[in-house]
């Protein structure tokens, strides 16, 4: 059975003279056989042709399908044609599919559309059904909720004008019918008169929409199904009930009138818009019972504060009892309640004050980070909070900053400390005035009536003290000349006694000086040099050079100071060249650039002067000097100039006069860039170094031990001496590695030769290593003119560049392990054979 097609209208009537005869036959019983239904031939689109009992197949069935699209089935049965259609051959069938998605039981029912041209037991006189007026419409009905009956409850009659002509039958279909609520309503077979069986709540069911019918007894739809809605009337059954059995609300202490402190809510399940649910909302009792602190609008809950006598520290807490009414507050209203508490917060309504208005303290000359003085105060607001906690502020008598007052958290006392020495000589007292208010400010209505921060007076009294020698200023200033000549003096450090103002009776040690530059007067506090002084040693060079200087007076009191040598700087230095060797590559760079550097200051340094130097004829022809800027110039080439290394002294002089010379070495090479004339340079000529020469002397000196050992050997054959048992094994043993382990080479191009024991150790370039290869062994002697150092392996991989060298060559004197074996060998078995015969 397919759903209804959204946008389809309810089929209409039916044309006048066509007839739709719905027989329904029953074999052995059984719901869920197949149904036959006449229709003629000809079927118009959107139009009912019959009703299924759907019920007696599956009752439970929630899902309802047609296997024909051109048939939709409805809830409650009624088949109508999706599009208009034909019977071609005077039949046609289709299935309907019931589910219950919840248990998955299935049923299907058969369908079986016939064309019938002649209707079945229609009256003698008439072939077709003829409608005269109708009067089948929706009829306005409703019901009293909680009804007291009788019931069965007569509702209303449904009628349908083909009543007049023929037999009808009503049925009616929907919730409180086939649907839950079940068995509510039911109507008349014959009469068509509608009953309700038992009370409704309307809060439960507001509405029920019925669908009636109306057939023929063989089965005919006279009519269309006929809406048929049924209200019902509510009654006021229900209190009305507040959202919250308690409320808390807080509001601040002073509020303004009319500030809002919250709002109460009620629902009602009554039916919305009318008495039954209109609700008024009252304040029925206040405790503690004082006068009237708050009021709630009657229609919105809202409850505001009308009068400003809300003092936490008088009462911190209300309690109201909440009355909601239904019916307009009328009397005979339903009624509820609820509590309301409300909480009056803290606000800074209360100034803190000072206990008395003048205190007195007293404190040794010196004395610092102590406290001499605990004020009190006084503030009625909520304890530990901003309204209650004291800020404390030292209005006058501070100005050089020897007092610092605090507050402690937990007593709300202010703390009145020295933080800075007091001189007695000076200051015999103080007079401080102390300010006091809250972390939070006031409220407005107390801030207009405190014009002043409560203020008191503090007297603090100084003790005289017997002080020590007093270092002031901390550090004091000289100026001294570099390379001053030793033995100058000048002034030192002063310190006084406070006393007295007098620097007599103290003496002077020096506890630091860097580099030992000074020695200073142990009676006066002068300074002699005892070393000469560079500015230029000094570090930072351009900060002052510090001196620590320790004061002591008769009772072996003292105090530090520092006495800040300012160096002045002499002409002793004459700019220098930075650069030693330089790389022109011809043609590409016409030119290079040298720069110069000079340590004294500024006024005796830049801008200098370069000048080619006391030279030949031939560099003044081929090179010129032209200065870039004040620290820098640039030396050019002539264009004939030929490819080669040249030197060329260059004199630069600062602006005092200072000057100083200096050879540069210049290459000017063929090259693209500077760092491939250098590996040039390197390739075309190495010499050999002092250990490359000596490795070279031990690698003869061992092959001519080698040689002398072989001679030996022979001779000793000859003339029959008998070797040792063991002496084979002792000295000629055959081995594959030689010491230090290498198993390479460096051939006569440069490239390193690996083994096939892919060894990486050795000396390349100076000595040979043996090669290992199939068993045979070949030491050999590798001339060339490398050093040590530019060839030397040390298990990293060389490359062309970093191991080549000149044109180097190989002594011809090499001797092959089998050459070696095979001359040795049969005289060593020789010579063994007959020490075991003899």
């Amino acid at each position: 059975m397919a759903a209804t097609r959204p946008g389809r209208p309810l089929c209409g009537a039916l044309c006048g003279q066509l007839l739709l005869t719905i027989l329904v036959f029953s074999f052995s019983g059984e719901a869920c056989e197949k149904v036959t239904i006449n229709v003629p031939s000809k079927l118009e689109a959107d139009k009912m042709v019959g009703r299924v009992n759907l019920k007696e197949c599956l009752r439970s069935a929630d899902l309802i399908q047609s296997s024909d699209p051109d048939f939709r089935v409805l809830v409650d049965g009624s088949v109508f044609t999706a599009g208009a259609l034909v019977l071609s051959d005077g039949k046609r069938s289709f299935t309907i599919r019931l589910s219950d998605t919840k248990t998955q039981m299935q049923r299907e029912i058969t369908v079986l559309l016939e064309d019938q041209k002649v209707p079945k037991k229609r009256h003698t006189k008439e072939t077709v059904l003829r409608r005269a007026k109708r009067r089948w419409a929706p009829i306005p009905c409703s019901m009293q909720e909680n009804s007291l009956g009788p019931f069965p409850l007569f509702l209303q009659q449904v009628q349908s004008d083909a009543a007049q002509n023929y037999t009808i039958f009503y049925s009616i279909s929907g919730r409180g019918v086939d649907q839950e609520p079940l068995n509510l309503f039911f109507i008349e077979r014959d009469t068509g008169n509608l009953f309700c069986t038992r009370p409704v709540d309307r809060e439960e069911y507001d509405v029920f929409d019925l669908i009636a019918y109306a057939s023929t007894a063989d089965g005919y739809s006279a009519d269309l199904p006929l809406p048929l809605p049924i209200k019902v009337e509510d009654e006021n059954d229900n209190h009305p009930v507040f959202t919250e059995a308690i409320y808390n609300f807080e509001v601040p202490e002073s509020s303004r009138l009319g500030t809002t402190v919250g709002v109460v809510c009620a629902t009602d399940r009554d039916e919305p818009d009318t008495m039954h649910t209109r609700l008024k909302y009252s304040i029925l009792e206040q405790r503690p019972r004082s006068p009237g602190l708050f009021s709630v609008h009657p229609n919105t809950g809202v409850i505001t504060t009308v009068s400003h006598h809300t003092d936490r520290e008088v009462v911190d807490k209300y309690t109201l009892i909440m009355k909601v009414q239904d019916m307009d507050g009328q009397f005979f209203g339903l009624i509820s309640t609820s509590t309301c508490v409300i909480t009056i917060t803290d606000s800074n309504d209360n100034a803190p004050t000072f206990r008395q208005n003048a205190y007195e303290a007293s404190v040794e000359e010196n004395a610092y980070n102590v406290e001499i003085l605990r004020i009190p105060i006084e503030d009625k607001d909520l304890i530990n909070t901003a309204n209650w906690r004291a800020n404390f502020t030292i209005l006058k008598g501070n100005e050089n900053g020897h007092f610092k007052i605090s507050t402690d958290k937990s007593t709300n006392e202010g703390i009145l400390c020295v933080v800075k020495p007091l001189n007695y000589e000076e200051n015999r007292q103080a007079i401080l005035e102390i300010g006091v208010n809250n972390e939070a400010p006031l409220t407005r209505d107390v801030a207009t009536k405190v014009v002043t921060m409560n203020r008191a007076l503090v007297t603090v009294h100084v003790r005289d003290q017997d002080e020590g020698p007093e270092c002031n200023p901390a550090a004091q200033y000289v100026r001294i000349k570099e390379n001053s000549a030793l033995g100058s003096k000048m002034n030192g450090y002063k310190a006084y006694d406070p006393e007295t103002k007098s620097s007599n009776g103290l003496r002077y040690k020096k506890l630091h000086d860097p580099k030992e530059w000074v020695s200073i007067d142990e009676i006066s506090g002068s300074i002699t040099v005892s070393k000469t002084l560079d500015r230029e040693v000094a570090t930072p060079r351009n900060d002052l050079y510090n001196i620590t200087v320790l004061a002591i007076d008769q009772e072996g009191r003292s105090c530090t100071g520092t006495l800040a040598v300012n160096i002045e700087d002499v002409n002793d230095n004459a700019p220098a060249i930075l650069q030693d060797y330089l790389v022109i590559c011809k043609p590409k760079m016409g030119y290079t650039d040298i720069s110069a550097v000079d340590p004294d200051e500024p006024i005796h340094g830049a801008p200098f002067q370069f000048n080619l130097a006391n030279t030949s004829p031939e560099i003044n022809r081929i090179w010129t000097i032209d200065k870039v800027n004040d620290t820098a110039a640039r030396l050019s080439y002539k264009k004939n100039a030929a490819f080669q290394e040249y030197t060329i002294p260059i004199t630069v002089k600062d602006r005092a006069g200072q000057s100083a010379t200096k050879t540069l070495r210049v290459n000017l090479c063929d090259c693209t860039h500077p760092s491939h004339c250098v590996r040039t340079s390197r390739s075309a000529g190495i010499a050999l170094g002092k250990w490359a020469i000596l490795a070279i002397l031990l690698g003869i000196a061992l092959l001519f031990s080698v040689l002398l050992t072989l001679v030996c050997g022979v001779v000793s054959a000859r003339k029959g001496k008998k070797f040792p048992e063991d002496l084979a094994q002792q000295n000629l043993i055959i081995s594959n590695t030689e010491a230090p382990g290498d198993d390479r080479v460096c051939s006569a191009n440069g490239f390193t030769t690996h083994t096939a024991n892919n060894s990486s150790q050795g000396f390349c370039g100076t000595m040979g290593s043996g090669i290992r290869n199939g068993g045979q062994e070949t030491i050999e002697m590798m001339k060339g003119h490398q050093t040590l150092d530019s060839c030397r392996v040390a298990g990293h991989h060389h490359t062309l560049d970093s191991c080549r060298g000149g044109h180097m060559e190989t002594d011809n004197g090499r001797y092959t392990y089998s050459e070696w074996h095979n001359f040795t060998q049969p005289r060593l078995g020789e010579e063994s054979i007959r020490g075991h015969t003899g």
